[in-house]
């Protein structure tokens, strides 16, 4: 195992890139002492912390066809974009069976970001049992708007990549020299101001803090990238991403597109385990 971080960016259904990587790793047992998961990077990083390879790619397109997994018409029935029940009850524990026992086995730990609506600040949640603690995985998934606040002990929680996208400077400030990050955009990309300030502003009339944040993503997802860039040149830090423009959206139904994607990913994993274990190591 590396004493280091794994940090996962989200991306809804972009994150097939990253189950391809983390697929990659698994062939080759490597393994990560600090895992830090954002929105669907959280998600798939369960799978692959319980060993099981190719599930975080087979829950993210068996199901596309099923109107309680995700899209429009889940989202007109229950509020949430992707279907609650489906994603965090029904596959886990009946359709494709995750394995709870090798997640809390396994060496390291993951920290599931989320977002406090109330003070738009991020929280990092430690799951070491998921069986009790898949609320944060679910609240780490939760995109505003298109999904319902995830309310755990008085405290309002929405999707982790508001508040941190990219959470390199979390784990630099736990300590971790060593770090991989796994982005699920393209270099040269850079996110453009939200469109949907208004609307955010009309269903989240008492979270000024929360609005503001979404307001500011980009400036800093923007910021984080160039630090990384900067580190990556300096070689402090080691990037995965995809090397050419991805065209899948983050609600995406073509099954075609997700399986180009994920093997992309898988690809770009195998040819980087040589250069990312010389890294890791010296």
């Amino acid at each position: 195992m590396y004493h280091g971080g794994l940090i996962l960016e989200g991306g809804g259904m972009r994150g097939v890139y990253t189950a391809g990587v983390l697929d990659a790793f698994l062939e080759n047992d490597i393994k990560f002492e600090k895992i830090y998961g954002v929105s669907a990077g959280s998600c798939h990083a369960c799978s692959y912390m319980s060993g099981q390879y190719g599930r975080a790619f087979r829950v993210a397109v068996d199901y596309l066809d099923d109107p309680d997994y995700c899209g429009t018409r889940t989202f007109l029935r229950t509020g949430n974009i992707f279907g609650v029940d489906m994603l965090y009850s029904r596959i886990p524990n009946v359709l494709d069976p995750f394995d709870f026992e090798a997640y809390k086995k396994y060496p390291g730990t993951l920290y599931a970001v989320i977002t406090d609506v109330d003070t738009g600040e991020p929280v990092y949640v430690k799951v070491k049992d998921l069986n009790k603690q898949m609320w944060a995985i679910r609240a780490s998934s939760s995109l505003p708007l298109v999904s319902k606040s995830l309310v755990v002990n008085g405290h309002t929680y929405l999707d982790g990549g508001v508040a941190d996208s990219i959470p390199i400077r979390k784990s630099l400030a736990d300590g971790n020299t060593k770090n991989v990050v796994i982005l699920t955009r393209e270099e040269g990309y850079q996110k453009e101001p939200n469109r949907a300030i208004r609307l955010l502003k009309m269903r989240y009339p008492k979270s000024k803090a929360f609005v503001k944040k979404m307001a500011n993503r980009h400036i800093r997802y923007n910021d984080t990238l160039a630090f990384l860039e900067k580190e990556e040149e300096e070689g402090r830090v080691f990037l995965i991403r995809p090397k050419e423009k991805v065209n899948v959206g983050r609600v995406e139904k073509n099954r075609s597109k997700l399986e180009a994607l994920y093997q992309i990913g898988l690809e770009d994993g195998r040819n980087s385990i040589a250069a990312m274990k010389e890294y890791l190591e010296r």
